[in-house]
């Protein structure tokens, strides 16, 4: 089966909503709320997937949001679409199960069940050991 094939596997494209739809988020330039994202793909779902096939889907434009820092200037946050972010959420489950096994165990950058807390325990971890 092809990437993109596993990519808009249903039982994969639900488990990209059902992480979407928790991580929750604002809308993009649609302006369509997560809220919304199931209706829109039962009704898109079969041209979404054929655009997908064809490689003519394009990704909406992102909506650019700033966010006020402590020292009062703003940095900006970029927002996809609800449907754009559940297609990335998609493609990345995808790429993750056919390359977690590839990474060592001592790699904790973006991935499932690593964060950076756990990279400073373990170099804390070394740095004790007299590494």
């Amino acid at each position: 089966m092809e990437l993109i094939e596993q990519v808009i596997n249903r039982h994969n494209m639900m488990r990209a909503l059902q992480q979407v739809r928790q991580n929750k988020g604002s809308a993009g330039v649609d302006r369509m709320p997560v809220s919304e994202l199931y209706n829109y793909l039962t009704n898109n779902r079969e041209r979404i997937e054929q655009e997908l096939l064809n490689g003519t889907y394009l990704p909406q434009p992102i909506l650019e949001v700033g966010i006020p820092k402590s020292n009062g200037k703003t940095r900006l946050l970029g927002m996809p679409t609800a449907v754009d972010r559940m297609l990335q959420q998609a493609v990345g489950q995808v790429l993750a199960n056919r390359f977690e096994m590839d990474f060592e165990d001592y790699s904790y950058g973006f991935r499932p069940n690593k964060n950076a807390q756990q990279a400073i325990l373990k170099a804390l971890e070394y740095i004790n050991k007299g590494h």
